[in-house]
């Protein structure tokens, strides 16, 4: 799973036990006395096939996956991040298991930057000199050598701060460096609306804690002005000093947009409607830091399983009414770019044929809580609700968790995962995930175990992500839903409808 926004460094340049009971096996009387009507064929092949693949597909069997993993990221520096060896060797491992299942595979490349630092420093100039703790943002343009010298303007601090034109209307902002405070829209959207009110420069200043803000302005095309981060302390002092009088600042940021390749992994059954597709998706890259077992190993290796699994029960997919497609994504911890890439390259026809998408990331944290994609909004938390169809998800998957009589709660549909760019053009979207670097709260620890006030996975995006800090019970509790998932859809859409 990629870090908040802020965290993305690259950007993309180019060219998926008992199902819920749907229907009793005979007639029964209704809420009003009326008998239920009899399941249709497609919802006995759905109840079939989801029974036979929640029955076969395992964690236990999926481990060996994980195992691969863990050694092809011992074997490449110890991890398997976009663009390396690593990653390279885990869509071959991907690509070669598929194939051999009976799959059309095929790898998807694209080309993304990684925007590398040369320089990055701030002072105040006047009314008295001192250096600011100052981070570049990722693609920012670059100052002249030995930066720039401007006034100070202060945007307008309000819920969305420094985000729409208006926010810049209490000063005149042209030929001086804007000062900016973090928050509810995206980097870029920021420097853009600095840039277009006439600032030469951006100083953005974190919402909490004591770090400088790392920005991200997630391609190079979005780069308008030299922009840098500094902590929350640091901006708020500059704001009372600007309150009292004029400030002057310099700025000196250098930044290298660094090209590399890589791909994304794609397998669809051969058998079921190309206009019926179910999309279920993983991704396969690991941060740089460390092996990405869990975030997203466990995803990744969770599908291969349900896919082998579903292969093996349909005579690769000859037997399906709708069509299904695995992905694995690459570089989703550098900004969701393998997604972003090949939802972009689809024809509005081929959008329109995936019926639905499930996602599948983190599913095995050593301190897990089972959380749920909240496509209705019922919490009222973020977001809102996800694309007509994603509620639906959400209750066929809730209606698993409770048969199997396990706690589950809604997550938000936060832009973090790889739904991401499926909901922005209208697909439907669910799925599961077991928290990231999110604190377990006393709830979930009460009914469901693990530690309360501890991160859901204190190895989150760091070497520890390995093999021995797994949560098997959770793995294989995750892949049962995938299984499922995958057994129901492929062969009925009904259930998207009521």
């Amino acid at each position: 799973m990629r870090a908040s926004r802020s965290r993305a460094a690259a950007a993309v340049v180019s060219a998926a036990v008992a199902l819920p009971v749907l229907f009793a096996a005979a007639p029964q009387a209704g809420a009003q006395g009326a008998p239920e009507p009899r399941p249709s064929k497609q919802e006995q092949q759905a109840r079939k096939l989801a029974k036979k693949l929640v029955a076969t597909s395992s964690g236990k069997s999926a481990y060996r996956h994980l195992r691969k993993f863990q050694e092809i990221a011992d074997a490449h520096g110890g991890n398997r991040a976009a663009g390396t060896k690593g990653h390279k060797a885990s869509t071959t491992y991907v690509y070669e298991r598929l194939k051999k299942a009976g799959y059309k595979v095929s790898y998807q490349d694209f080309a993304f930057y990684e925007s590398k630092t040369l320089r990055e420093g701030a002072a105040v100039l006047s009314p008295e000199a001192r250096k600011l703790n100052a981070v570049a943002f990722d693609f920012s343009k670059s100052t002249p050598e030995g930066g720039l010298k401007a006034p100070l303007a202060a945007a307008r601090v309000d819920a969305t701060p420094g985000c729409e034109a208006d926010d810049y209307a209490s000063d005149t902002f042209t030929g001086k460096i804007a000062l900016v405070k973090r928050g509810a829209c995206t980097f870029a959207e920021k420097e853009a609306a600095a840039a277009k009110a006439g600032a030469v420069g951006l100083l953005l200043y974190n919402h909490s804690g004591d770090q400088p803000v790392h920005g991200n302005l997630e391609v190079p095309e979005n780069a308008h002005i030299p922009a840098a981060g500094v902590s929350l302390a640091e901006g708020e002092a500059l704001a009372k000093q600007l309150a009292q009088g004029a400030v002057t600042v310099s700025l000196d940021v250098a930044t290298e947009a660094v090209a590399h390749q890589t791909r994304n992994v794609v397998a669809e059954t051969r058998g079921g409607r190309a206009d019926r597709v179910v999309a279920l998706g993983a991704h396969l890259d690991s941060v740089p830091e460390g092996p990405g077992i869990n975030d997203n190993g466990s995803g990744s290796a969770g599908l291969i399983e349900v896919a082998e699994r579903l292969a093996k029960e349909t005579k690769g997919g000859k037997k399906l009414n709708n069509k299904v497609r695995f992905a694995w994504w690459s570089a989703e911890e550098l900004g969701l770019l393998g997604s972003d890439h090949y939802v972009k390259s689809l024809t509005p026809r081929q959008k329109k044929n995936i019926k639905l998408y499930l996602n599948f990331d983190m599913i095995a944290s050593p301190n897990a809580a089972q959380l749920v994609y909240d496509g209705d909004d019922s919490d009222k938390v973020g977001e809102g609700q996800g694309p007509k169809g994603s509620a639906q998800i959400e209750k066929l998957i809730n209606g698993y968790l409770d048969k199997k009589k396990v706690p589950h709660w809604g997550t938000d549909f936060d832009g973090r995962s790889d739904y991401g760019p499926f909901i922005a053009n209208g697909i439907p979207a669910g799925g599961t995930y077991t928290g990231a670097e999110g604190l377990k709260t006393a709830e979930q620890a009460a009914k469901a175990g693990g530690t309360a006030g501890q991160p859901y996975d204190p190895n989150y995006h760091g070497k520890g992500d390995d093999l021995k800090n797994v949560n098997r019970a959770a793995f294989d509790l995750n892949i049962g839903v995938i299984a499922h998932a995958v057994g129901t859809y492929a062969q009925d859409l009904g259930s998207l409808r009521r």
